[in-house]
């Protein structure tokens, strides 16, 4: 129930209260435009929307029409009558009124009766719940237009999409919309473009990302990061190609369990995955010989590029994606060992996430219905990822059927500044690969045993991750991560001479990213830029600092300025700059 359902004079909650302000929202759509017909109208995580077929394209002022028609149904009161109708009472409903994907719907489902909600003119095929009457809906507001097909087939008949929201409290509203409206101005697709940071162009092909200089300076600093930290944890690096043939992916399962999300090509006359997953790739290193228990646990690190198939509708800027870049690694261990490397990994988690100013919420997948191995080998899985958040004292809730077909996960979710949330970390622990691999190590007896495998990821897709700082930090980046950490902008040439190009010098020679602005704009013109493109520190170099070798020091956000020494500055800004590792400990 939202925050507003408390003081609701009646009891019923937030999703009652949007499936029957959807249905508000269709029969205003229907009495604006007639022939329509209505596909579906669920709720979602927030707010609902309805799919129709109308005869020609929504216009931006079409929406304070509906608006300002559903306002009238809500005067009108009208109670909202539930039925129950047989198959054929529905079907000859519907049909006679035209609504063909209403009769196909109630053609495929179960059963020999129908759900069936009424209000004044307006009769749908709704499983409800749904209010009493339209006249306790006060507070909406209709959201977005988009496009649909209908029963998601890309074949299908394309259809408009209406977005909406309502609230039983006004305040629930507001504050909604005021939520809504930060999020559009930290939307890392607009601020990408604004701060020159990534460009996803279709002549690339949809779901492919092309980082600019800037966004790679920042990809960059993350990498470096991650290698730094990962040698300090005992992994190894390694490298792996982006495709192989099939039958590696046969015996790992992918062939079988993940086709329909893999790319494949022919290479004389053989078939070639392109790869979704980087596992089998370590597998064949640590498979390259034969390991002794005192060598183990081995963990192999590799920041792996992938490729997976999502459908052109479900693409999102950086956050969903075709091809991505993982900070994969895998673990051979001993399954005595499994509980501390998992720990291990965990205390990785939160560093990083802390180093960036994440929390998140942890969640435990657990096997699905379609997955590989004996279910005995999966609930030691799921005991020894249960038992080291126990450890750790990390509370989790338990997601039935999530976990991914080889194994159970941990799954953590990013909360950004708004109480979002992203998927980020995975820890998944897995039995089976190690056995269709052949997987072996020589225990201290002599014998031969299977060793247990960790799949893991820290940040996860570095594309997704990259999408939720921009988003997290309104592109308003600390030094450390900034593309660009400062601007140099000389009052003019002849004012300040050489000065520029040698302070240029000296913070690059400390490895510090700065670009100068010697534009022939105002002085007031190209510090606006600067604020513009947020960039945190801007250097400002006159006369009257040249002569005294010093840099008019102005930070973003701030109205203070500072004269400091070239050498003081270089050294303060070498402070700032410094990316804030020192929490990653072996």
């Amino acid at each position: 129930m939202s925050a507003g359902a408390a003081t609701s004079p009646f009891a019923e909650d937030q999703d009652t209260f949007w499936h029957t302000t959807t249905h508000i929202m269709a029969q205003a759509v229907c009495r604006l435009f007639p022939n329509t017909r209505y596909a579906i109208g669920p709720t979602i995580d927030e707010g609902f929307y309805y799919d129709f077929d109308v005869v020609r394209n929504f216009l931006p002022e079409d929406m304070a029409k509906i608006e300002e028609e559903m306002k009238k149904i809500v005067e009108e009161n009208h109670t909202v009558e539930h039925m129950s109708w047989t198959k054929g009472e529905a079907l000859e409903f519907f049909e006679k009124h035209g609504q063909a994907f209403k009769a196909e719907l109630i053609r495929d489902l179960p059963g020999s009766e129908v759900s069936i909600y009424r209000q004044g003119e307006f009769t749908d095929l709704c499983r409800g719940p749904h209010l009493k009457r339209t006249g306790l809906v006060r507070h909406f507001k209709l959201l977005t237009f988009a496009g649909a097909y209908w029963r998601a087939n890309e074949k299908g008949p394309r259809l408009q999409r209406i977005y909406g929201i309502s609230y039983q409290d006004k305040k629930n509203l507001l504050e909604f919309v005021r939520r809504r409206e930060e999020a559009e101005k930290r939307d890392h697709r607009r601020l990408g473009v604004e701060l020159d940071l990534f460009g996803m162009d279709e002549t690339l092909g949809g779901g492919l990302v092309l980082y600019h200089p800037k966004g790679s300076a920042m990809r960059m600093v993350i990498e470096d990061f991650l290698k730094r930290a990962h040698r300090k944890l005992g992994y190894q690096y390694i490298f792996s190609p982006h495709m192989a043939n099939a039958n590696l992916w046969k015996i790992s399962g992918h062939y079988e369990n993940y086709k329909e999300n893999m790319y494949f090509t022919q290479i004389e006359e053989q078939e070639f995955g392109i790869k979704p997953m980087n596992c089998p790739f370590h597998i064949q290193v640590y498979r390259s010989h034969l390991r002794s228990y005192r060598e183990l646990p081995i963990r192999y690190f590799e920041l792996g590029t992938v490729y997976r198939f999502e459908r052109s509708g479900v693409l999102h800027g950086l956050l969903r994606v075709r091809g991505f870049t993982q900070d994969d690694a895998h673990i051979f261990c001993r399954e005595e060992q499994l509980t501390g490397e998992i720990e291990g990994v965990l205390d990785f988690v939160q560093s990083v996430l802390n180093l960036f100013g994440f929390s998140y919420t942890v969640g435990v997948g657990t096997r699905p219905e379609k997955f590989m191995g004996d279910p005995e080998l999966w609930d030691r899985a799921t005991a020894a990822l249960r038992s080291a958040l126990d450890a750790k004292k990390i509370q989790h809730e338990i997601h039935a059927g999530d976990g991914a077909f080889y194994g159970p996960k941990i799954d953590v979710a990013l909360k950004d500044a708004l109480g979002r949330s992203w998927q980020g970390p995975t820890i998944q622990v897995d039995f089976n690969l190690p056995q269709r691999f052949g997987l072996e190590y020589v225990s201290d007896d002599g014998s031969r045993k299977t060793p247990v495998m960790i799949h893991r990821a820290i940040l996860g897709s570095l594309e997704r991750f990259i999408g939720c700082l921009i988003e997290h930090y309104a592109g308003d980046f600390p030094v450390w991560l900034s593309p660009i950490q400062v601007r140099v902008i000389p009052v003019s040439a002849e004012a300040a001479g050489a000065f520029p190009a040698e302070v240029m010098d000296g913070l690059r020679a400390r490895d510090i990213r700065a670009d100068v602005d010697e534009r022939e704009e105002s002085l007031g013109k190209r510090i606006r830029a600067a604020e513009l493109e947020k960039i945190p520190v801007v250097a400002v170099i006159g006369n009257r600092e040249a002569q005294a070798r010093s840099v008019n020091v102005r930070r973003r956000g701030k109205k203070d300025q500072e004269v400091l020494s070239l050498t003081d500055f270089v050294e303060q800004i070498c402070r700032e700059a410094m990316v804030p590792d020192g929490a990653i400990n072996p």
